[in-house]
């Protein structure tokens, strides 16, 4: 304190402390002319953003495994610690300069003043800009200790209907931290839409119309990632006619959606599409020409849902789920040797005949302890070992969550950190594995002993369920019975509506999330609230498959034609009219055998066995090969192809699958000619047999001009009965 502003020693005690306060806040201040003292800025929650904002610690520039140019950053900024001894510590501390914060490597990159391979990603000035020279002035500190964590993200508004052409909203994003504060981040957060052709978004938020449709814009902001729904309607008059009413839940859902599209749906499919869409849909096979004649001589106005009952209580029903479900566990030789396959699957099998409730299967495979030859859900931890698979395949399998990416660095699309990965496959690092009597027999035990070691921090990773708690579990529990029962609680947020998803995707070629197992925020559903009443049905119904598939297929709009209308024809994404889709593998096998009244002869099945029930992904089969069956090395549904291939036209037209079938001895064909068959009803149960459908007056007179000219009339068949099977109208399903 010098002499001007020592306080005399007569000056009462009180007097003399306000004095001193004054007299170091003054000192505190700068002189005039002077820059303020620079801002303390935090190293996660200010400085992180700015270089997530400026593109710098993205998967294509220096946040990739390698980094760029000697410079690497955690992805999106997973790792402040890491990042700030990247900027502050390495190159001799060269990115920072706090005497001439100005003239910071870090800047001069940034700002295209130095040669950048990344271009400019900020103005000298602007908000990023001056974030990062404030905190470069003040010593480029790392947090003293943890600020408070970011807990969430909210973007508003969450949905927005714009007209074409250029109207505009803006966006507003708001982090949410644990210590209950909250902060406007619009400017921070990056922001990209997933459909530019309908809207485009600029840096700051600001959302533009451009064409009719539907786009989802994102907003990244440090973990989290959400997003807003943005409708585009065309300038022009709309009305829903009154004639098109909903017949259940889900159509309300549906059609909701596509009045504010201002879509129409298609018209509901004739008799003859749908006897055979639910045919092949809920059984895998074609209606037979008798079962084709009586649907269509029924004249009751609810015979399309007696039909589907009647499917339903079928055996052909539970080995077609068996085998979807047998593809999401992975059953296949390789890991469980046949008997082990066989056994799986028949367990697979009963428990979808027995309509054993599906979380109730959930929870048996998750905790299945014992010989896997006697107690078939042990399987599951025989076809993978590894706990961290084995948690990648689970969260894939019954949550139909992704979280692979997470194993290295917090994930580029969901919410889901590096720590949320190990965390959850801590789970299943106890589980015990051991010969049994039978040396081709595993025995699948707890352990009580094992952990998984979190890679970053080298400790053991404490079990915490996926975007959940984290459970209190006794030293030598079982784990996996811990996380089976929140798996199969009803409350679970994600076991019923991964679920009811997939099995959504089976009906209508895509899933409301698709694909049906990359669940993501990034990634939306096309109708949340149908898929929120189908999972909250699913789970009232005890978990009743049944039950689920007779509501999708009473509803119109399963039951729509694949022609759309002309307001929705370019729409792929909201259910306006039913998807054309190929038949998969199996079933495509089956129809050839159904249309042509033969068998098939799989290794280790009695002849005549369908396609569907054959166990093991391996059974040789060129034909199941060739069009796309999986071979479950992985729970994923990319797995099963069904684009088309030039092998594929080539079997179906010269390979011997077909030929073999269609000249078969006690084939369809040679059947009806050795019964002397008038050759005009031969053509209708060919149309019938693979087409499902009588021939058009066209379409018999074409034949009867080619039979007439063939000369040999089983020649002139075989040929039709080819033509017929090489059909685009055979093999996919409409």
């Amino acid at each position: 304190m010098n002499s001007m502003t020592a306080a005399p020693p007569s000056m009462p005690r009180r007097a003399r402390a306000v004095l001193v306060a004054f007299t170091c806040v003054v000192a505190a201040l700068p002189a005039r002319g002077e820059d303020p003292p620079p801002r303390v800025l935090s190293m996660r929650n200010d400085i992180e953003p700015v270089l997530m904002k400026a593109g710098c610690n993205s998967g294509t520039c220096h946040g990739n495994a390698r980094g760029q140019e000697g410079f690497r950053l955690s992805l999106f900024g997973f790792d402040p610690d890491l990042d700030h001894r990247t900027i502050s510590r390495d190159l001799r501390a060269r990115r920072v300069d706090p005497a001439r914060p100005d003239a910071s490597l870090l800047l001069q990159k940034a700002t295209g003043a130095v040669t950048h391979g990344g271009g400019t990603r900020i103005t000298p000035g602007d908000p990023l800009y001056q974030a990062l020279r404030d905190w470069i002035a003040s010593g480029a500190p790392n947090d003293p200790a943890p600020p408070p964590a970011l807990v969430g993200v909210d973007l508003a508004p969450a949905e927005a209907l714009l007209k074409a052409g250029g109207a505009s909203v803006q966006l507003s994003a708001t982090a949410r931290y644990a210590d209950g504060s909250t902060r406007d981040v619009s400017s921070l957060a990056v922001y990209e839409s997933l459909n530019d052709h309908s809207a485009v978004v600029a840096p700051l938020g600001l959302v533009t119309s451009k064409n009719a449709g539907e786009a989802f814009v994102m907003a990244r902001f440090g973990t989290f990632a959400v997003v807003s729904q943005v409708i585009v309607v065309a300038d022009q008059p709309f009305e829903w006619p009154a004639s098109i009413a909903p017949s259940n839940f889900i159509d309300q859902a549906v059609f909701a959606k596509l009045r504010k599209l201002q879509m129409l749906p298609a018209e509901r499919c004739s008799d003859e599409i749908f006897v055979r869409r639910a045919y092949l849909d809920v059984v895998g096979l074609l209606p037979t020409p008798a079962e084709f004649e009586r649907f269509m001589a029924d004249g009751a106005a609810d015979k399309r849902a007696r039909l589907i009952d009647e499917l339903l209580g079928r055996p052909e029903f539970p080995e077609l789920w068996a085998m979807k479900l047998a593809e999401i566990l992975r059953v296949e030789s390789t890991r469980l040797n046949t008997k082990g396959v066989e056994i799986y699957s028949a367990y697979l099998r009963d428990a979808v005949q027995r309509n054993v409730p599906l979380n109730q299967i959930a929870r048996q495979l998750l905790t299945g302890t014992g010989g896997n030859y006697h107690v078939p859900p042990a399987n599951f931890y025989i076809v993978e070992s590894d706990p961290l698979l084995v948690a990648e395949n689970v969260a894939q399998a019954f949550l139909g969550i992704r979280i692979q990416c997470a194993q290295c660095h917090n994930h580029p699309f969901e919410r889901w950190t590096q720590d949320d990965y190990y965390a959850f496959a801590a789970f299943f690092p106890q589980i015990g594995r051991k010969r049994a009597e039978d040396p081709r027999e595993t025995i699948v035990f707890n352990s009580a002993s094992g952990e998984v070691t979190h890679p970053r921090t080298g400790k053991p990773a404490r079990p915490k369920f996926l975007g959940g708690a984290t459970p209190d579990i006794p030293p030598g529990a079982d784990r996996r019975a811990v996380f089976a029962d929140w798996l199969a609680a009803p409350e679970n947020p994600w076991f019923a509506r991964c679920f009811v998803n997939r099995v959504w995707a089976h009906f209508f070629g895509r899933g409301i999330v698709d694909p049906p197992d990359d669940v993501r925020v990034t990634n939306p559903a096309s109708h949340p609230e149908l898929l929120d009443a189908l999972a909250r049905q699913f789970v009232e119904r005890n978990y009743d498959i049944r039950a689920l598939v007779r509501d999708i297929c009473a509803s119109r709009t399963y039951q729509l034609s694949t022609v759309p209308h002309e307001t929705a024809a370019h729409d792929r994404r909201n259910f306006a009219a039913a998807t054309l889709r190929r038949l998969p593998a199996e079933q495509l096998l089956d129809a050839v055998s159904t249309a042509t009244e033969t068998a098939e002869k799989f290794a280790g099945l009695p002849l005549g066995a369908r396609a569907v029930q054959v166990s093991d992904a391996r059974s040789g089969s060129y034909f199941l090969e060739t069009f796309g069956r999986p071979a479950r090395q992985t729970p994923c549904t990319c797995e099963r192809r069904d684009e088309p291939s030039l092998s594929q036209a080539l079997h179906l037209m010269n390979g011997a699958t077909v030929w073999d079938k269609i000249r078969a001895p006690g084939g369809r064909l040679t059947r009806l000619l050795n019964a002397q068959t008038p050759t005009e009803k031969i053509v209708d149960e060919l149309y019938v047999a693979t087409l499902t459908r009588r021939p058009t007056d066209a379409e018999r007179t074409a034949a009867a001009a080619y039979l007439a000219t063939a000369g040999d009339a089983r020649k002139g068949l075989e040929d039709l009965c080819w033509a017929l099977l090489n059909s685009n109208e055979f093999v996919f399903q409409h």
